[in-house]
């Protein structure tokens, strides 16, 4: 934009001497921290390689116990062979093009700034598909680990008097601890609206992520642990959060199987213009493998 002169002012009257100058350097929208691979079983990933393949999962036969005494028969019984399948069944893409002449004569990179976009897109989608599906795990086989429902959550007291969150966290511990769910690899998933009000709670429990020394990644909220829980926070819960309520969820790293590649991220000549199309494709599969090791909950906000 020219600098604006003084009326009668005309030295240089155009103001071509003052150029438009364009940033090489392009803004990047803020990216949601991928939690999906930290809180999921990913043994099974080296098993598959495209989309449809599936693995099946044989699960521990259940062996029953029965009171003895000298001399008694003992009936032998038939064990079982069950199984789960974790098939990759879903998949993402994108696609976009660049033409020839914008190509050559952009002071950006837009083939490459836009394929990191898609790439964050693709994990984002990941990410959000995961985290629904486990959500809605225990709905139907254990419908004692799901808290509240949609539009009439659980009170906590949110917005009108203090409630530790920390006493949520412990309800949901319990529900783990009634399921023999074991301590270790456990983990509580939570929105920014639940961190809030933790953050304002009388306890100090959240002051120390501000300063400590260990790096905190993939939307890990804090580096210790609570109720033997690892925290975990996003923005990815599905219908997150609406007027009175919103989500938080736990369990334990076994509770869902997940596999996921991107099959491939290719350029091709447009056959309808002079452009190159840069497409990419994710396959991934989620299966909930123990939904008693899991507990979605809806809280209201007051």
């Amino acid at each position: 934009m020219a600098f604006t002169k003084t009326a009668n002012y005309n030295n240089l009257p155009n103001g071509n001497f003052s150029p438009i100058i364009y940033s090489q350097k392009v803004q990047k929208f803020f990216r949601t921290a991928s939690v999906a691979e930290a809180i999921t079983n990913t043994d099974y990933a080296g098993d598959i390689e495209n989309f449809g393949d599936t693995v099946n999962i044989i699960k521990e036969p259940v062996v029953s116990v029965s009171s003895y005494t000298r001399g008694a028969v003992v009936n032998i019984q038939d064990i079982q062979d069950d199984q789960l399948q974790l098939t990759v069944d879903q998949a993402n893409a994108f696609a976009f093009k660049v033409d020839d002449i914008e190509e050559r004569h952009s002071h950006i990179n837009f083939e490459s700034v836009s394929t990191s976009s898609g790439a964050y897109a693709l994990k984002n989608s990941y990410d959000q598909n995961v985290i629904a599906a486990m959500f809605a795990g225990p709905s139907s086989s254990s419908p004692d680990h799901v808290i509240g429902s949609d539009g009439s959550g659980v009170d906590t007291g949110f917005g009108s008097s203090e409630t530790d969150p920390v006493n949520i966290i412990s309800k949901h511990s319990k529900l783990l601890n009634l399921q023999d769910v074991p301590e270790e690899n456990r983990w509580f998933l939570g929105s920014p609206e639940f961190y809030e009000q933790m953050g304002q709670t009388g306890s100090k429990l959240m002051d120390d992520t501000t300063g400590n020394a260990a790096p905190l990644r993939n939307g890990k909220v804090y580096s210790g642990k609570v109720m033997n829980m690892d925290l975990y926070m996003t923005n990815n819960f599905a219908d997150s959060s609406t007027s009175n309520y919103f989500k938080v969820l736990s369990g334990h790293m076994s509770s869902t199987a997940t596999a996921n590649h991107i099959a491939k991220i290719e350029v091709i000549r447009d056959t309808d213009s002079f452009s190159d199309v840069v497409r990419g494709l994710h396959v991934f599969g989620r299966k909930v493998l123990r939904d008693t090791a899991l507990v979605a909950e809806h809280l209201l906000i007051d």
